[in-house]
């Protein structure tokens, strides 16, 4: 259970740090697979080969699986706003950038998030909050750099991967709609088979990846490291701090997602970092503690707490 003072024990900040990189690393997994396979039949792979990973998990826990078309609806929306429609347009995307810009760009998800709940009424939209919008706006402009008029290349890159974030923003409002009686695991594995079923028709159509010619094994340790890794781990370490911290302080491994793919895209696949994209980094990464509102109140804080001598 989250505590009462919304602190993070030293326990849940170690897990923040490897589920960053969990997810960091799915950039860095995407661009070696990128070389050799198509988008959609990524996402196939990772979706499907994520849902086989969890099943034994399933039977292990006793879990049931939902029951007729009522039952799967939430598990449908979430897995096409949480998967479908953000591992696309990310990794299509990272057709056009660099890895390292792309986790950049993800990391405006909570921005997104926060116009969501104001727009549907579940969250009240406060001061900071719409600083917090504001700033990320500035972010996201300095990591766009000259293409102003988004005709270039990179501008149809960070297109796709600021509406795959948008597509998070929306899956935090559809997610407060899942079943409270469906544990964590359940939701993960569910949603993962959901979209599953809604990637695969979808790849058939458009790529026909039967076609295409077989990868090398860099190309199939990178498929597993993305499905094992970066999707059925990473989703059981997050709900592990869901539960433990909360939805406000498991939100802040956005914040250490960039810095773990730009590392490893600049290290591993050679990718080169820009200094707008650490300005936009930074920018952003300010926005998001705005919005957080904790850095702000320790300031408030800071001169109550300074006793007053008078001389």
């Amino acid at each position: 259970m989250p505590s009462a003072d919304n602190r993070i024990d030293p326990r849940d900040w170690a897990l923040l740090g490897v589920l960053s990189v969990l997810w960091g690393g799915s950039f860095f997994f995407n661009g070696v697979i990128l070389r050799e396979l198509p988008p959609l039949t990524l996402v196939l792979l990772r979706v499907a080969l994520g849902t086989i990973m969890l099943l034994p998990l399933l039977r292990a826990r006793r879990i049931e699986f939902p029951q007729g078309w009522s039952g799967w609806a939430p598990f449908v929306a979430i897995g096409l706003f949480n998967n479908v429609l953000p591992f696309s347009l990310i990794v299509f995307g990272q057709t056009y950038i660099s890895s390292g810009l792309a986790s950049i760009l993800n990391a405006t998800t909570p921005l997104f998030a926060v116009v969501v709940m104001a727009i549907a009424g579940e969250e009240r939209l406060q001061a900071r909050r719409v600083a917090g919008v504001v700033v990320g706006v500035i972010g996201v402009a300095i990591l766009h750099g000259d293409a102003l008029g988004f005709e270039s290349r990179q501008g149809i890159g960070i297109l796709l991967c600021l509406a795959g974030a948008l597509s998070y923003g929306i899956s935090a409002l559809v997610g407060r709609r899942l079943p409270v009686h469906v544990p964590p695991l359940g939701t993960a594995a569910f949603q993962m088979m959901a979209s599953a079923a809604m990637m695969a028709p979808v790849a058939a159509i458009v790529e026909r990846p039967w076609l295409l010619p077989m990868p090398h094994m860099t190309t199939w340790l990178a498929v597993l490291g993305l499905a094992a890794l970066s999707t059925a781990l990473a989703y059981i370490v997050f709900f592990k701090i869901l539960q433990r911290s909360g939805a406000t302080n498991v939100m802040l491994v956005t914040l250490l997602i960039p810095v773990t793919a730009m590392l490893l895209g600049t290290f591993v696949l050679g990718e080169p970092i820009a200094l707008r994209e650490v300005l936009g980094a930074l920018v952003i990464s300010s926005a998001l503690l705005v919005i957080d509102g904790r850095v702000l109140a320790w300031f408030s804080r800071a001169p109550a707490s300074t006793p007053h001598t008078s001389r």
